[in-house]
């Protein structure tokens, strides 16, 4: 199974927080709403679960019929989604489901267990037009310092600024 991470970062790098003053952009969610409906699916943390439940993300639309995984340690029972412990066990349940992809949505704590366990193939970074001061950063390793060399695969403006980054990583 392939499985692709999702991401948005700060033109500084940072992972991008958003927020009531640095609202997500809009063709940042509409690209991920694409990559999902190819995909079939998505993988989530709780907490960015929650959030979209909050704003309306989730529960219709374009996501009504894709299978969602909530990758949660303590979750409880989510309205329409499937709970998987660790990153293994959602990839694991999207293989059984039939997935050929999986996309990994969001939550920076999620992508990266998935990096930091290699199991990600490809990533797509949207770089949005803003700097950010403290910021949490996607890591292969949080311990080490450790190289992972990708091979760029597309790059393309999406609008009002964004830029989006495709590279290929080895397993």
């Amino acid at each position: 199974m392939k499985t692709t991470l999702w991401a948005t970062l700060t033109a500084n790098g940072n992972y991008a927080q958003s927020s009531s003053e640095n609202p997500p952009k809009k063709e940042a969610l509409d690209d991920f709403a694409a990559h999902a409906i190819a995909a079939g699916n998505f993988i989530v943390g709780r907490r960015t679960f929650e959030g979209m439940l909050e704003n309306g993300s989730v529960g219709g639309g374009p996501f009504a019929d894709l299978d969602i995984v909530v990758v949660s340690g303590n979750a409880g029972d989510l309205p329409g989604v499937t709970v998987a412990r660790s990153p293994q066990e959602a990839l694991n349940y999207l293989q059984q489901k039939g997935h050929q992809t999986a996309l990994i949505g969001a939550g920076a704590d999620l992508h990266n267990a998935f990096l930091s366990k290699g199991l990600v193939d490809e990533v797509i970074f949207n770089v949005v037009p803003v700097m950010e001061g403290k910021g949490l950063n996607l890591l292969i390793d949080k311990d080490n310092y450790q190289y992972k060399h990708v091979q760029l695969l597309d790059c393309k403006p999406l609008g009002s600024g964004v830029i989006q980054l495709r590279y290929a990583m080895d397993r």
